[in-house]
């Protein structure tokens, strides 16, 4: 778990219950929370030291007290010779400047975006390669009866003369320890047996004897679009005096992508089962290239169990090292005509490659589906028939329970309805992207290096009883979120704030726990939890350190609500963070300058601002969310091809090396 602050800012709330008192609506809650929003001494600011007087900080400052305040003398900015530095103590927060320097090199920021944000790299945390120095072990672990806090080495036990009661730190439930549980310690008494040493403990199931799981045994399926619009052409190179210029159309570009990808995974994942699916006005399914390819047109292309039945029924591909040859062939005798049947094909593909968990299906398409399910009407979008995002929503559904990764790729300036679409990628963690005639080939190879680490991932984040976590669906300390497939680039962030009513009795206290609570199905089918427990220090002044924030964390924190808040039609919301975040950024860089995360994240910000724009008023001036909210359609209809990579691009945004990376793709609408 990695924090946006040094230290958790109780003070801090939504601008929703600013100045409000009695009741208040948190952000992302469909009911009101009834919170008692009192007048704080607290006003959570940002210091920030002027440029023109570097390296001078202020001295720390003692608690404040509750009750009446006195006004501070102004201090003498003189610093003491290094030796007479006093040494930090661990249970006070860093230096904090005092009210009142606004006129002498201190700028007071109000802040209004909530720096209270964890980050959770999860590809890191399920890849047990990495796993080796974290302690393990195979007792089970004990939760608490209430919330389902498990007992850790923050844990308080108290021991009585045969029993040991656990206080939870999360909930306070007294929470009693059965005998078996304990064992007699030389000096403190009783212990609590198997109970973890270290705040990241792996909890692993007992060895079994079961049979031997070949990793390598996975399928990629290639889901080609070859209807009539696949024949458009591009200029790939100008012509001269000498020679007319060449043109290459989209399937010709898919052909020559295929051809290397094939070549690539003979080279480096000879075992591989590679298998093609191709679709138009029907659907025709390869397998392997080596047998009789199956045709399913007309009923059988709105018959979702018929297309399921054949997708599993279908023989399995031999690995690519004996089929190679055979899908060599298929690809180069590919012709392009006819509808897009892409519903049926994607059905198909991900039924295929289900018996294999860890399994892939790349699609690559240039058309909207206009044929069998899934297809998608030619009204207006904002007011289009909502059967075929929930069709998509729920293969994509389909997909992560089998561990099956879903890569969708579409041509530029073409209107495939990519928001739909892409929803087959955003739920089981594949890509989603663009490409062009001479990009084509190296999206392909990425979408094949996304190797599954883990299925069925569930995440449980845990604070202490009077935090909650703000967009999200419960009003509780206790978050859970289903993640389903998990690869390496794979983070998660979440923003969490204290409910007015605990503010003061969190002041009081030194810590706040935090625990992550992660269960996850490895590939090679061990059932794993890991949990990790941490404390966190509680601001007891009523400024944030500026040094103390990580702009990587609050960057990619930014990126991902935003995006989730614009694909759930919640677009004002968004632009509300957009500029909280934006001026966030904006008064750090002056204490704080980095180039480079001001590019990256200024980059996301300016991006998705320019998109929630679009949204909110069109080239009219009439207002596109009340429309939407109105006809409850999904709001992401309304965005086009290119704005829906980027928003489905940014609810994926990373750390900021694998951001960096990506920073490539995201452009400026």
């Amino acid at each position: 778990m990695e924090f946006a602050c040094s230290h958790v800012v109780c003070n801090w709330r939504p601008e929703s219950v600013e100045g409000r008192s009695g009741e208040g609506v948190t952000p992302g809650l469909g009911e009101p929370l009834r919170l008692s929003v009192k007048e704080h001494m607290y006003d959570n600011r940002i210091a920030v030291i002027s440029q023109s007087e570097p390296g001078i900080m202020p001295p720390a400052l003692p608690p404040r007290q509750f009750g009446s305040q006195k006004p501070h003398p102004q201090p003498t900015f003189r610093p003491p010779p290094l030796p007479s530095l006093p040494a930090p103590l661990p249970s006070l927060p860093p230096p904090l400047p005092p009210r009142g320097l606004e006129g002498q090199g201190e700028q007071s920021i109000r802040l209004k975006a909530n720096v209270n944000v964890v980050s959770l790299s999860v590809g890191r945390l399920v890849d047990m390669s990495r796993a080796s120095g974290i302690q393990s072990t195979q007792s089970p672990v004990k939760h608490c009866g209430r919330c389902s806090a498990a007992l850790s080495s923050l844990s308080s036990v108290h021991n009585t003369q045969d029993t040991a009661v656990w206080q939870c730190e999360f909930c306070g439930l007294q929470n009693s320890l059965s005998t078996p549980d304990l064992r007699v310690g030389s000096k403190v008494g009783l212990k609590v047996r198997g109970a973890p040493r270290g705040r990241d403990v792996i909890y692993l199931p007992r060895q079994t004897d079961q049979d031997y799981e070949n990793l390598e045994d996975v399928m990629v399926v290639f889901c080609v679009d070859i209807s009539g619009s696949m024949s458009a052409t591009s200029e790939v190179s100008p012509g001269n005096a000498m020679r007319s210029p060449t043109y290459v159309s989209r399937l010709q570009s898919i052909q020559d992508a295929l051809q290397r990808a094939l070549s690539s995974l003979l080279q480096t994942s000879p075992h591989r089962r590679v298998a093609m699916v191709t679709f138009n006005d029907q659907v025709v399914v390869y397998g392997d290239g080596s047998g009789v390819p199956v045709s399913l047109r007309d009923w059988a292309l709105v018959d979702s169990d018929y297309l399921r039945q054949q997708g599993k029924q279908y023989n399995p591909p031999h690995c690519i090292a004996e089929s190679y040859q055979h899908l060599s062939l298929r690809v180069k005798e590919l012709r392009e005509h006819g509808a897009t049947a892409l519903g049926p094909a994607a059905l198909v593909s991900v039924a295929m490659a289900s018996r294999y968990v860890g399994s892939k299906v790349i699609l690559c398409t240039d058309g909207r589906a206009n044929i069998g399910l899934g297809l998608m009407e030619e009204s207006p979008a904002p007011f289009s028939s909502p059967q075929s995002p929930y069709f998509y929503r729920q293969l994509a559904h389909e997909a992560a329970n089998s561990g099956v990764i879903v890569s969708v790729m579409t041509f530029e300036g073409t209107d495939c309805r990519l928001a739909e679409v892409g929803l087959l990628a955003d739920q089981t963690g594949g890509r989603v992207n663009t490409v062009s005639i001479g990009t084509v080939a190296t999206e392909i190879q990425s979408a094949l290096a996304d190797n599954i680490l883990a299925t069925g991932v569930m995440a449980t984040l845990l604070a202490a009883d009077g935090v909650y976590f703000p967009y999200e669906e419960e009003c509780s300390h206790r978050l859970v979120r289903e993640i389903g497939n998990v690869t390496e680039a794979v983070e998660i962030t979440f923003q969490f704030a204290c409910k007015p009513d605990s503010v003061e009795s969190f002041m009081r206290r030194a810590r706040l726990p935090f625990q992550l609570q992660l269960s996850f199905t490895t590939r090679d089918q061990q059932n794993v939890t890991r949990i990790i427990t941490e404390q966190r220090r509680v601001t007891t002044s009523s400024w944030v350190w500026a040094g103390s924030l990580n702009m990587a964390v609050l960057g990619v924190h930014c990126a991902q609500l935003c995006a989730r808040l614009t694909m759930e039609g919640r677009v004002q919301e968004a632009q509300r963070q957009l500029r909280a975040q934006q001026n966030l950024l904006k008064d750090i860089s002056v204490q704080r300058p980095n180039p480079k995360e001001e590019s990256i994240y200024g980059n996301w910000i300016s991006t998705m601002t320019t998109i929630c724009d679009d949204l909110i008023t069109d080239s009219q001036g009439n207002s596109k969310i009340n429309d939407l909210q109105a006809s409850k359609s999904t709001p992401m209809n309304a965005l086009s091809d290119e704005a829906a990579k980027v928003v489905y691009q940014m609810k994926r945004a990373s750390s900021v090396d694998q951001s960096r990376r990506k920073q490539t793709d995201i452009v400026a609408l």
